[in-house]
């Protein structure tokens, strides 16, 4: 398995591409992972990438897996990220 890149290659990569400094990049990205953490409630939208959403997860039943004993786990919200059909179709292909 190939390994992800690193946060620092990513900021190399978008900083040779866009002719910006590396700090340039660094706020811009920290610019957009704020935005994206104030506006997640309302439903945040990167075109062409996905969206970050807020979900609410029923209460259910599970089973503790060491004892195989039912517990319940309690009802909360989570983030999903959902990504975007244009990008689905460019990574894995048309169908």
């Amino acid at each position: 398995m190939a390994k992800s890149m690193t946060k620092s290659a990513i900021i190399g990569h978008v900083a040779q591409k866009s002719n910006l400094s590396k700090k340039q990049v660094v706020d811009v990205m920290d610019q957009l992972l704020a935005l994206a953490t104030k506006e997640a409630k309302n439903v945040f939208v990167l075109p062409n990438f996905g969206r970050l959403v807020l979900a609410n997860r029923k209460a259910r039943m599970g089973r503790n897996p060491q004892t195989g004993e039912p517990i319940k786990i309690p009802a909360k919200r989570v983030v999903k990220f959902r990504l975007a059909k244009s990008l689905k179709d460019s990574v894995l292909g048309k169908k």
